[in-house]
């Protein structure tokens, strides 16, 4: 969603990192372009126009025009003020009530039964025990995907079949929940296609019955400026707590998520990306404009990597890794690491410069991995924990099973081989790794390590700039105590 607004924002700093000093025209050239990026991005009239002001007085202060680094500071600027625009502080959820209730509402089509399972998912995982509640009487079979939800993710659902009293569902629930010690309910509300007096009616009256603690708008960014008109009606008809970002993987213009926090005062707390039941993160302000401005946000990913990877098998690689032992079932073990992360591509959008990396690698297959765990699946257990006996009549009997020719198995080879080097032999990566570091530093590593080498660079360059930075800002700093 932010690909577009991403690339023109990279393309305006690039031009003013190049320039030896900040002057009032570069700056005015430089808040035009911002200007019209987002604009194209549907952002909200007023609120663009607000921001270039803002981030133009900041500009034009002394500090930054007397700067050793002018294009950084104004990195920074456009930094804090999407910060501020997206609501500077993580927003979480109210949940000390005993049990505490979680209301969604929005339009058709907007995601909001599979959000109720996201989040029942997300919040069991964080030690909480949910019930979901069915209270879409009126759509065919929503009762029925919410009970298929629940299962898959081994979630108790409340459904009242004969009723069509959804206030009255509502206070069953919770009644049932806090005799059965649940601690949190989630009741699913009925959609329309548009705001009509009736719906709104009737999650006025589920709103009265309950007091829900948590009264969240699912929206569908996709909509860009109508999903923050939409946001509008609710918010002054149900006085709404937060908002969950739907789609936020689509293709679609980023308006929505930039303008609905400013224009309603509610902060956005969860934003869903992926059709996938675990696809929810919690929505950080900061993360989200360091990720807009082609910084990365390698705490989410480290975060991610740490909810997928299994403890022990992380533990029993490190082992491995120090006596020299690593094998192509811990291959084959790193690989379905990568996809339980949403991929390749997935893991580059949040590695600075992942946006760059991402499109320098859009020619390799995306079926590659498949392969490459095909070709292991192919090979014997003998082969598989004794990589050095696969000789050439060997790799033409594996190419034969994984339906792949013979020079991919040579490759695989070739690149397995350079990575246990890597890993296992006396390199500082290789210590890094056998000596020690968090569970979590060891599996994300493996898979770093064995990354392509343009990855390596991208990353140990941008570590060589960060630290000149700080270096100079420390210098500055000094200078100004004196």
């Amino acid at each position: 969603m932010f690909d577009n607004l991403s690339d023109k924002l990279h393309g305006v700093f690039k031009k003013l990192r190049g320039e030896s000093r900040l002057t009032e025209s570069n700056i005015s050239d430089a808040m035009r372009e911002i200007r019209l990026a987002l604009l194209e991005a549907d952002v909200n009239l007023e609120i663009v126009s607000k921001f270039i002001e803002d981030v133009r007085s900041e500009c034009l202060g002394q500090d930054v025009l007397k700067s050793v680094t002018p294009g950084q500071q104004v990195v920074k600027i456009v930094n804090d003020q999407l910060v501020k625009l997206l609501g500077s502080e993580t927003a979480e959820l109210n949940l000390d009530a005993k049990p505490a209730v979680i209301m969604l509402v929005g339009l058709h089509g907007s995601g909001k039964t599979t959000t109720c399972g996201k989040l029942a998912l997300k919040l069991k995982r964080d030690g909480r025990k949910v019930l979901l509640v069915a209270g879409d009487v009126y759509r065919p079979a929503a009762i029925d995907q919410l009970e298929i939800i629940g299962r898959e993710i081994g979630v108790a659902v409340h459904a009242e079949r004969t009723s069509v009293n959804v206030a009255a569902i509502a206070v069953n629930a919770v009644d049932s929940a806090s005799k059965a010690g649940y601690d949190t309910v989630i009741i699913d509300t009925a959609g329309r296609l548009q705001i009509d007096d009736t719906m709104v009616q009737e999650l006025v009256r589920i709103r009265q019955a309950v007091h829900p603690d948590e009264l969240l708008l699912v929206a569908d960014a996709a909509l860009g400026q109508e999903a923050v008109s939409v946001a509008e009606h609710f918010h002054n008809a149900l006085s709404l707590t937060g908002f969950i970002l739907t789609k936020l993987d689509g293709d679609a213009r980023a308006g929505a998520a930039l303008s609905i926090r400013e224009v309603t005062k509610v902060p956005v707390k969860f934003a869903g990306s992926g059709e996938k039941l675990d696809n929810l993160e919690v929505f950080h302000p900061e993360r989200m404009a360091s990720r807009i401005l082609g910084m990365g946000d390698v705490v989410s990913l480290v975060e991610k990597a740490a909810a997928q990877i299994d403890e022990e098998e992380a533990k029993e690689l490190q082992k491995k890794l120090r006596k020299n032992q690593f094998d192509y079932n811990d291959f084959l073990s790193q690989l379905k690491q990568i996809s339980r992360l949403g991929g390749l591509e997935s893991i580059l959008k949040f590695l600075p410069g992942g946006r760059q990396l991402s499109n320098a690698m859009a020619d390799i297959d995306p079926k590659h991995f498949k392969r490459m765990e095909a070709i292991i699946l192919s090979m014997t257990e003998k082969e598989r924990t004794n990589p050095d006996i696969i000789d050439f009549p060997r790799r033409k009997r594996i190419a034969r099973g994984a339906g792949v020719p013979v020079e991919m198995v040579s490759n695989l080879v070739k690149q397995f081989d350079g990575m246990r080097k890597m890993m296992c032999g006396n390199t500082p990566f290789g210590r890094m790794l056998a000596g020690g570091g968090s569970v979590q530093e060891s599996g994300l590593g493996s898979f770093f390590g064995g990354g392509p080498a343009q990855l390596s660079k991208k990353a140990q360059d941008h570590k060589k700039k960060v630290a000149k930075l700080a270096k100079k800002e420390r210098a500055k700093q000094r200078k100004r105590k004196k």
